[in-house]
């Protein structure tokens, strides 16, 4: 084999690991971490941004994030292994020894806490740690006991935006910010619902319990789905009233709520897959916009 063959196959060699370790930290949600955090951090710099504190707290959050994902991953490698759309990760698929998943995982996890404590402040580093304690040590081992599951791990998917205002303001007592955490959280519980519903079969089969028992019609389901929603529109409607966003903001909100709303009585009626699968993606949409809405308010503000 010559050596610019032999050139190319190590490079592949090289971009392929790159790339598995890169899978292995859950992008999706690692850069939907980060958005709730910068949205977080821009709402708590009431009175001007602090751009270099502000990359700082993401590169923290980042580390951080990504190695939480990660190590969700090692924690749960051989029931990924038994479900069809995640039997292809890095660690079932045997890509990546668990060895190495856990040393990656926890060197992240250790230096993007580091990172918030020495670079930001403390108050957002231990937002971030109890973001990863809940998630790991209590979300990822409920999964396979409770359906509850889903209203504890909405606890760490919506810290990220309190661990951004903690990184602009270092604290944790204003009313603002948990105001936002009570938007991501109502969002969640009928986003994971979904796709819950959507993927059920996968989720029996490995031993997940996402959504309730004796519940084969899907009354209770419904009835999480729903409840969170409307909670949803008092809640988007008090940032308004604290007078931390404007009329854009409000407009955008309480439209695409009410369209988020609309795809989970569409699922509450029917109890089905095609609806599970309309509100899934509504939920996909539902956040970015909500955040395009704050940010857009925040650059005219």
């Amino acid at each position: 084999m010559n050596k610019t063959v032999t050139g190319k196959l190590a490079w592949k060699d090289i971009t392929g690991v790159v790339s598995d370790y890169y899978e292995l930290t859950k992008p999706g949600i690692t850069f939907t971490v980060l958005a709730s955090m910068l949205i977080g951090f821009l709402m708590g710099s009431a009175g001007g941004v602090n751009f270099a504190l502000m990359v700082h707290a993401i590169l923290g959050t980042y580390l951080i994030a990504a190695g939480t994902a990660a190590h969700n991953m090692f924690l749960e490698r051989n029931l990924d292994g038994l479900m069809r759309r995640t039997s292809k990760r890095p660690i079932p698929a045997y890509r990546i020894t668990p060895l190495h998943s856990s040393i990656f995982s926890l060197s992240l996890i250790f230096l993007g806490l580091i990172y918030l404590l020495i670079m930001v402040n403390p108050i957002a580093g231990f937002v971030s740690l109890a973001t990863t304690v809940i998630y790991l040590l209590a979300y990822t081992p409920l999964k396979r006991i409770s359906a509850l599951n889903v209203f504890v791990g909405a606890i760490p998917g919506a810290l990220p935006v309190v661990g951004g205002w903690a990184a602009a303001t270092g604290t944790v007592f204003e009313h603002g910010m948990w105001i936002l955490f009570g938007v991501i959280y109502c969002w969640q519980i009928p986003h994971v619902i979904s796709i819950a519903w959507v993927c059920r079969d996968d989720y029996e089969h490995a031993g997940f319990k996402m959504l309730p028992k004796n519940d084969p019609h899907g009354i209770k389901a419904s009835l999480w789905v729903i409840l969170p929603l409307l909670i949803l529109f008092p809640t988007v409607y008090k940032l308004y009233v604290m007078d931390l966003v404007s009329w854009l903001y409000l407009a955008g909100s309480v439209i695409t709520t009410i369209g988020f709303t609309y795809y989970g009585i569409r699922f509450a009626i029917s109890r089905d897959k095609p609806t599970a699968k309309a509100l899934m993606f509504a939920s996909f949409v539902y956040l970015p916009l909500i955040w395009i809405f704050i940010f857009a308010d925040w650059m005219i503000l």
